[in-house]
């Protein structure tokens, strides 16, 4: 059985870190790295801390608008399936590289498998939502991580084909916590002491295309009276550059680091700041409160337990809720699903 997996993303490196070993025991796995992330940082980093293994193909697509980036990646991954001819394509989450992945595929009449199928914002001017709508619906396997996605695709009519498995991200997770308590020196390089700091990320479009979104997040960020590392995403450095928003010394914007220097800092964090999904999931893994920097979330059960409040971009909001808030319950066991890469190879197996 040949599999090919599309990756382009440090989410999705992650997800296919402690799947694609499995894949290549079970037959013939090809990986393929779009591009779409390519800086060292945010790419090559990870494939060496994860001991992912060397993309068969990397398609160097890089960034570019939505209808652009998408249509190279479409083009150069259809020329891939044509030559290697694999049983199943294997797409990971919501981004474009998912989109196109699942395209190609579909049009060469070869069938898609979705891990993180069932997502939903219900919010389609996110363009990961309408990414992962069609990506379900064009999948003949959908892997869900949870029971909440299931019921989603329930209500839109598709039933075949559905597991619950849980999160391949937490495998990976609990891998990498380990290494990183060896490994890292984030936090003396940074000359940070654990839980005396914030953590804040912001990449999603929605957030650094509209300007006074991101500038209602700075002007929050500057108002905190703690020290805020903030690793930032080439794309939001460039914005922050171009409107010349001045961020007070307590601030301390750095370049994207690696896998198990980002854990490290979410690890020992007092709180943490995104609107990123996986770090959403990282953060009530590790027993971090997340403050979410958008106005709905695909993973509703941390916020319904407790462990996640949703801010969006009020500057007033955000600071109170930083200043004032702190989880006042236990942590159920939600998503932690046992050895989920286990149970995709079996299924894909079958």
């Amino acid at each position: 059985m040949i599999i090919l997996s599309i990756v382009g993303n440090r989410p999705q490196f992650i997800k296919t870190a402690v799947l694609s070993e499995k894949l290549r025991h079970l037959g013939k796995e090809i990986l393929v790295h779009t591009g779409q992330h390519y800086d060292d940082n945010m790419s090559a980093v990870f494939f060496e801390e994860l001991n992912l293994p060397e993309p068969d193909y990397n398609l160097g697509i890089g960034s570019g608008n939505h209808g652009e980036q998408t249509g190279a990646m479409l083009k150069a991954i259809e020329k891939v399936i044509m030559k290697e001819k694999p049983d199943w394509t294997l797409v990971y989450g919501d981004t474009n590289s998912t989109l196109a992945g699942a395209l190609a595929a579909a049009k060469l009449h070869i069938k898609i498998a979705h891990i993180e199928a069932g997502l939903r914002s219900f919010n389609r001017k996110m363009p990961e939502e309408i990414n992962r709508v069609v990506t379900d619906h064009l999948s003949e396997v959908l892997f869900c991580p949870t029971q909440t996605a299931l019921n989603n695709l329930k209500a839109e009519g598709i039933t075949r084909g559905v597991h619950v498995v849980g999160d391949v991200m937490s495998e990976t997770l609990a891998f990498a916590i380990e290494r990183a308590d060896d490994r890292s020196q984030i936090l003396q390089k940074l000359g940070l002491e654990a839980n005396e700091y914030l953590l804040a990320t912001i990449h999603r479009a929605e957030n650094t295309n509209q300007i006074n979104r991101l500038e209602n997040i700075l002007s929050a960020l500057n108002a905190l009276s703690e020290i805020v590392v903030f690793p930032a995403h080439p794309r939001t450095r460039f914005v922050i550059e171009k409107i010349n928003f001045q961020l007070k010394p307590h601030v301390r914007l750095c370049n994207p680091v690696g896998y198990l220097d980002m854990v490290k800092l979410e690890k020992s964090a007092r709180m943490i700041l995104t609107d990123s999904g996986g770090i959403q999931k990282e953060a009530f893994w590790l027993g971090v409160p997340c403050v979410t920097l958008r106005e709905e979330t695909e993973w509703v059960e941390t916020v319904q337990a407790g462990w996640n409040r949703i801010v969006g971009t009020d500057s007033a909001r955000i600071v109170e809720t930083v200043n004032n808030w702190w989880p006042d319950n236990d942590r159920p066991d939600i998503f932690r699903d046992s050895h989920p890469s286990r149970k995709i190879v079996e299924i894909l197996n079958e």
